[in-house]
């Protein structure tokens, strides 16, 4: 076992279904097999959902597959989305726990509050740095690996929004410039910004993180702090 930083860098350890599957079963969180060959989680209020769809491998972010789709609506019985969030392997699982953890606790999971400063906001105040030419829709990590920015979106993320021109927020690990990503996480246009937030303020976390497994691609960018 290695306790590592930075958590951004520090990969799933290969067991983000497991780790988010037990998260949400904790919240209470009702799980049904879908005939997709994916696993659907549904909050007790019917707000929010979760999916593991990697078997299912509908689609790709920077090369690599979606492995966990987020998503809330204005009402149980309403057929569609307000927002969506995807994640694909590789994502750090305390980062998705911890966007998890706000998701479940929000009154209004459907709509944000906060503006998207408030994203920023909380980068900053761990430690990272905004971009000198867009401060006010992208920050960076101190290693220059790791971005989150507020960026036109990707095909096939959907939002209530049907328009094709709506900035979301984007996030993804590049260890070494020109390489694969490691990971990648995507959040459309509707997604309340102080749930990214969350997100982005865990991944920013300054303390190690167990791992057994490092990630071959970050393997020389990470701090092994002990062992165990």
């Amino acid at each position: 076992m290695y306790w590592v930083t930075p958590r951004h860098l520090a990969g799933d350890d290969g067991v983000l279904a497991e780790r988010i599957s037990g998260t949400l079963t904790d919240l209470g969180w009702r799980m049904w097999p879908t005939s997709r060959n994916s696993l659907l989680y549904v909050s007790s209020d019917g707000l929010r959902g979760a999916e593991w769809i990697l078997a299912a491998y509908p689609f790709e972010l920077g090369g690599l597959p979606v492995a966990w789709q987020m998503s809330a609506r204005p009402y149980p019985d309403s057929a569609l989305t307000e927002w969506n969030a995807y994640f694909t392997a590789g994502v750090p699982y305390e980062a998705l726990t911890d966007f998890l953890l706000a998701l479940d606790a929000s009154d209004t999971p459907d709509a944000g509050l906060e503006n998207a400063e408030a994203v920023l906001t909380g980068l900053t105040a761990r430690g990272w740095l905004r971009d000198m030419d867009r401060p006010r829709t992208t920050a960076t990590d101190p290693g220059f690996s790791t971005n989150v920015s507020l960026e036109i979106l990707p095909p096939l993320i959907h939002d209530a929004d049907p328009r094709d021109d709506l900035l979301g927020w984007q996030a993804w690990a590049e260890p070494v410039l020109g390489a694969p990503y490691l990971w990648c996480a995507s959040f459309s246009a509707s997604a309340p910004h102080e749930l990214v937030a969350a997100f982005a303020s865990s991944l920013a976390a300054p303390g190690p993180v167990p791992r057994r497994v490092l990630p071959e691609e970050a393997e020389d960018r990470l701090t092994v702090v002990r062992r165990a």
